[in-house]
C-alpha cells in the first residue's frame, strides 16, 4: 500500500538512476511527473505509470502549480543550476549526489533553501541503508569502543563517466558515511590516483581523511577492478565491524577481536564473527521518504543540505589533493561550521 503523501513530486531524469526514484515515488502515492528530454522515454514512462504527467521542456514543469517538490537526478555538472532553478520555483527540492561541484555553489544553495524555508535533500544513499543505521547506533551506543579507523572499499568495472571521476561518482557514499560514524570533520586530507582511460579523469583513487583525535579513515575507490566489492571496516577500541553489501548474507558482522597486552607486549585477539541483525528495507524508498517527511514537516532531513556541504568540502580538498601530487590539504570549515551533528 502507498503512503499517504498528499505533495505531489516532479522527477528531472529518468535515466539510469532517476527510473529508480520513479519507481519509489510512485510507490509511496507520491508521483506526480516527469520531465526528461527524450520523447521516447516520456511515452514509456507513461505507458507504464498511468495519468503520470510528462514534460520536456523544464520551465513547463517549474512552472505547474501542482508540483510541490521535485528530484533532481540529472549528470552532476547540472545539480547547482537545476537545484537553483527548482528552489527558484518554490518547489521543495530533492538532488543526487554530489550537491554541486564545488563548495561556494552548495553555500548558495543551503542558503537560498533556507532563506525560502524550502526543503534541500541529498541523494546520500548510503546513509539511509538499514546496515549503515544499526551500524551507526552500534558506534554512537559505545559497542565498539573510540573508534580508531574506518577503510572502505567501492570498487567494480565501469560504469565509466567522462563528465566527473570516480572520486565525484563513487567516493561520496563513503564519505558521507565515514563523517556520521565519526561524527565530525577531517583536519586534513590527502588523495591519489590515476587516469588510465581518459585523459585528467581518474579511475582510482586513494583517500586519506585524518581527524583531531587521531582517527583515520581511508577509502579506495576504482571502476577499473576485475568484480564488485562494497566493504567498509570499522576498526574500535574494543570491537571491530564489517559492512560488506556485496554479501549475499550477513552484511553486517560484529568482531569481538583486538589486542590484548601481555607481558607489556600486544597479543592478538581473535575471536569468531557475529551477524549483526537490521531491518530488511530498502534504502532509496527510506531516502525518499525521508524527504517527502521533511519536505511536508518542515524538519531538516538527514541529508540535508549541511549534510551535503560537508561531504563536498572533503570532496573538494580530496580533488585538490589529487591535482598536486597527494599534498596534505587541511580542512577549512566555514558557513557556521556546517552545523553539528545530531
Amino acid at each position: 500500500m502507498p503512503d499517504n503523501y498528499t505533495s505531489n513530486t516532479l522527477v528531472i531524469g529518468t535515466g539510469y538512476w532517476g527510473k529508480n526514484i520513479v519507481r519509489n515515488l510512485h510507490e509511496l502515492g507520491a508521483l506526480y511527473g516527469i520531465c526528461d528530454r527524450d520523447p521516447e522515454k516520456l511515452e514509456s514512462f507513461a505507458d507504464q505509470y498511468p495519468g503520470l504527467v510528462t514534460y520536456q521542456d523544464l520551465n513547463q514543469a517549474l512552472e505547474d502549480e501542482e508540483v510541490d517538490n521535485i528530484a533532481i537526478a540529472t549528470p552532476a555538472e547540472t545539480h547547482y543550476e537545476m537545484a537553483t532553478r527548482g528552489l527558484e520555483a518554490g518547489k521543495h527540492v530533492f538532488v543526487e549526489k554530489p550537491l554541486a561541484l564545488n563548495f561556494a555553489q552548495g553555500e548558495k544553495l543551503v542558503r537560498k533553501a533556507e532563506e525560502t524555508g524550502l526543503t534541500l535533500c541529498v541523494g546520500h544513499l548510503l546513509e539511509y541503508h538499514p546496515a549503515v543505521v544499526k551500524l551507526d547506533k552500534l558506534v554512537k551506543a559505545g559497542e565498539l569502543g573510540k573508534i580508531q579507523y574506518v577503510y572502505s572499499n567501492r570498487l567494480n568495472l565501469g560504469k565509466f563517466r567522462n563528465e566527473e571521476n570516480i572520486l565525484w561518482s563513487f567516493a561520496p557514499h563513503d564519505i558521507a558515511v565515514i563523517l556520521r560514524l565519526i561524527g565530525g570533520m577531517p583536519v586534513e586530507v590527502a588523495s591519489y590516483g590515476g587516469s588510465y582511460l581518459q585523459p585528467n579523469i581518474a579511475d582510482t583513487t586513494v583517500t586519506n581523511l585524518v581527524f583531531d583525535d587521531g582517527t583515520r579513515g581511508h577509502i579506495f575507490v576504482s571502476w577499473l577492478h576485475p568484480f564488485k566489492e562494497q566493504k567498509m571496516v570499522v576498526v574500535g577500541e574494543e570491537k571491530m565491524a564489517v559492512f560488506n553489501d556485496t554479501a549475499d548474507k550477513n552484511k553486517l558482522m560484529l568482531y569481538d577481536q583486538g589486542a590484548d597486552w601481555v607481558d607489556g607486549k600486544p597479543v592478538p585477539r581473535r575471536q569468531e564473527g557475529k551477524p549483526v541483525t537490521f531491518e530488511d528495507r530498502e534504502p532509496l524508498k527510506d531516502e525518499c521518504r525521508a524527504f517527502l517527511d521533511a519536505a511536508t514537516s518542515g524538519e531538516r532531513p538527514v541529508t540535508d543540505g549541511y549534510n551535503g556541504l560537508r561531504v563536498l568540502r572533503v570532496l573538494q580538498a580530496s580533488q585538490h589533493s589529487l591535482q598536486t601530487g597527494a599534498k596534505a590539504v587541511p580542512i577549512y570549515e566555514s558557513y557556521e561550521s556546517l552545523t553539528p551533528y545530531e
